[in-house]
């Protein structure tokens, strides 16, 4: 479900009341951790978090005109959702990822390839969250990017 937001303000503004808290927390929580060289921006009908043009000129080789995608929220249907392009691709990553999630809440893991999807709001494990965004620097995510997904 993509927002016709076009800014991140708009879309915080349409975010469902009972989540705005939960959300908002996710947003600041990613934003306190997100390595330098990342923006936040709407992507895809999403908050998003890349590397900008005037880092990676190249932008997302499925559409250059795009940034180099790493992150998303988005307020779906039924749940809060968090994109990470890092567990989507980086085994050794979803593995911590993986192995940590228990530790931090009750929840069983709900997740699809880069999706992990938070049904229950007041239930979203912050501190996860953002020791999980920061484990991955511009630098570092450029690098992996070039290596194992621009060359296929």
């Amino acid at each position: 479900m993509q927002s016709s937001a076009t800014t991140v303000k708009e879309y915080l503004e349409s975010v469902q009341k009972e989540r705005q808290e939960a959300f908002s927390k996710l947003r600041k929580t990613i934003l306190d951790n997100l390595p330098k060289g990342f923006v936040e921006e709407m992507n895809y009908g999403m908050i998003g978090y890349v590397i900008p043009h005037e880092v990676y000129p190249d932008g997302y080789h499925c559409d250059p005109k795009m940034p180099l995608p790493f992150a998303n929220i988005a307020s779906q249907k039924h749940f809060i959702g968090f994109y990470h392009m890092g567990i989507y691709s980086m085994p050794k990553l979803l593995s911590w990822f993986e192995k940590e999630y228990p530790k931090h809440t009750s929840l069983k893991l709900d997740m699809g390839k880069s999706c992990v999807r938070f049904k229950k709001p007041e239930k979203i494990p912050f501190d996860l969250i953002g020791e999980l965004i920061s484990k991955v620097s511009a630098k570092e995510w450029i690098a992996f990017y070039e290596r194992e997904v621009k060359k296929k």
